[in-house]
């Protein structure tokens, strides 16, 4: 099952690589070709919109940045926490489809800042810890559910596809083991 775990987080992550961004120019730039896709030209202040990993690249080159409300930091990861804090165990709160690839980027690129600006490691502990305490209160509460009987559309609608992968993975091992355990027959001698 790990294997198969780490190949669904992947293939996610790779949707998520290819799925639309909005940027904003931060000069004036001729139109660009990368891979097969044409950006541009670009208008300094103005907004676009394209695939995260081209967004990625061109924010490198110092050409764009991503608009404020496209990355998590550590503000938003407070609210998502202190949202996950104040709901019931058997609730999960809404969180964004591109929650975890977004979050391990903020992660990774708190990391690089804090390597760069040692001042900035108290920032990405902080990151650290709030992302830990997210995940490990949705993990609880996906691990209840799946241990529930089968549940509805209703109760599954505010997990991630990460969190739905593996509700279904723990759900299905669960109603398996149940039945083997509480299955007997006497076998004849």
């Amino acid at each position: 099952m790990p294997k198969t775990v780490s190949k669904r987080i992947a293939h996610l992550d790779f949707n998520f690589e290819h799925s639309p961004v909005k940027i904003v120019a931060n000069r004036n730039c001729p139109e660009i070709k990368l891979a097969g896709l044409t950006i541009g030209p670009l208008e300094e202040g103005n907004e676009y919109e394209t695939q995260y990993w081209a967004a990625q690249e061109l924010e490198r080159s110092g050409i764009v940045h991503f608009r404020e409300d496209e990355n998590l930091n550590t503000a938003k990861l407070n609210k998502v926490q202190w949202t996950e804090r104040v709901q019931t165990a058997g609730q999960m709160s809404r969180l964004p489809d591109d929650f975890y690839p977004k979050m391990r980027r903020c992660l990774a690129s708190l990391r690089r800042d804090s390597a760069r600006a040692p001042e900035r490691m108290l920032e990405c502990e902080k990151a650290r810890q709030l992302i830990r305490d997210i995940v490990n209160s949705r993990l609880r509460k996906i691990v209840s559910i799946a241990s529930a009987p089968a549940q509805t559309e209703h109760t599954l609608k505010n997990f991630t596809k990460e969190e739905r992968y593996l509700y279904d993975q723990l759900h299905s091992l669960i109603s398996d083991w149940r039945m083997q355990i509480l299955e007997y027959e006497e076998t004849e001698e």
